[in-house]
């Protein structure tokens, strides 16, 4: 197979490609009378992960695509990078995928069928992990390489996560640590020394599935995946769809190693800056490190969970014994003058 860099054949990385929450609203917004579909329990009016759709015996069937342009340029790694993120929505609604069709994109006049073969192959192998198949999917020719899934899975509907679930006196926990969406700008710049992306690689490749477990604890109230709107975005959206505010103690958040390095380094992607362009107004104030960390646009990153206060000790002996050793890095609190606080 040739060799090639993916990420100088587009123009994004990631989930960095994402319009802005802010556009996106305008986008979104619409004067037509919308139908209303009571089987739907879930649909776009929250900006919960995927849609739910009630089967009438208990159970909903979930729905979600995601995609997007390399965020590395292995082939193989990127393929596998978009079908774990792609998956996540399911796991973050509290359910299990059943299958998935891709959703790919292809210059066939700058990259060979081969290379596009490896980026499949990623996508198939993590489909495999987590037990689904790739059931099919639609291509076409494109001027950037685009690789994702679309994703249906099932959930128990006493189980169903939902941003409106969540309510004051829950401690917030996040599963993987902040910082690919600079550790993937200094690869494109070229700045990253060998090894230092590899930890972001393995937080990228390694499904959510704790998500579906954690989703039938008592006390788990509310949960979304932390992706291109950063760690600052996806809090926001949980808290608005549920009228409260929260606390967040930035000395607790995780990051990847070497993140401050890069950062210091000016390693800051667009996406970040369009993120605090879209929702900097709801945050307190923050400092120029908390805010080019807490908007990072994430790809593939981890669950951003909360929890009630009287459950925290089970949740925190669960999460242990399958091997995250998690600390609260906020709490949700009435509803301020700001959305987020930053303490």
């Amino acid at each position: 197979m040739e060799s090639v860099k993916l990420t100088e054949y587009s123009h994004g990385a990631g989930c960095g490609c994402k319009i802005s929450p802010m556009l996106l609203d305008e986008i979104l917004h619409t004067t037509r009378k919308v139908s209303v579909y009571p089987d739907l329990l879930v649909g776009n009016s929250d900006k919960d992960d995927a849609a739910a759709f009630d089967l009438g015996n208990g159970t909903s069937v979930l729905s979600t695509t995601d995609f997007f342009m390399p965020i590395v340029d292995d082939p193989f790694i990127f393929g596998q990078i978009a079908a774990t993120n792609a998956l996540s929505d399911i796991y973050a609604m509290g359910g299990k995928p059943l299958m998935a069709i891709s959703i790919f994109g292809w210059p066939i006049d700058k990259l060979s069928a081969d290379v596009a073969k490896e980026v499949i192959d990623g996508g198939r192998s993590i489909c495999e992990e987590a037990g689904i198949p790739l059931a099919g999917g639609h291509s076409i020719d494109s001027p950037e390489p685009i690789f994702g899934l679309a994703v249906t899975g099932l959930v128990e509907n006493k189980h169903l996560m939902k941003n409106s679930n969540a309510k004051e006196d829950c401690h917030i926990f996040l599963t993987k640590p902040l910082g690919i969406g600079i550790l993937s700008t200094a690869q494109k710049q070229k700045k990253i020394e060998d090894g230092d992306i590899d930890p972001a690689i393995k937080a990228m490749t390694t499904l959510n599935k704790i998500g579906a477990d954690l989703a039938k604890l008592d006390g788990v109230i509310a949960m979304t995946d932390v992706t291109g709107f950063g760690l600052l975005g996806h809090l926001v959206e949980i808290c608005e769809a549920s009228k409260i505010s929260s606390e967040i103690y930035f000395d607790k958040v995780p990051l990847l190693p070497n993140v401050e390095k890069y950062r210091q380094l000016g390693c800051i992607p667009g996406g970040a800056k369009k993120n605090f362009m879209s929702y900097g107004s709801k945050i307190s104030e923050m400092t120029q490190q908390q805010r080019e960390i807490l908007c990072d646009a994430q790809t593939s990153g981890g669950l951003l969970i909360m929890v009630e206060t009287r459950a925290l000790d089970s949740f925190m002996e669960f999460t242990k014994q399958n091997g995250l050793h998690l600390d609260s890095i906020g709490k949700t609190i009435l509803k301020g003058e700001y959305v987020v606080e930053i303490v």
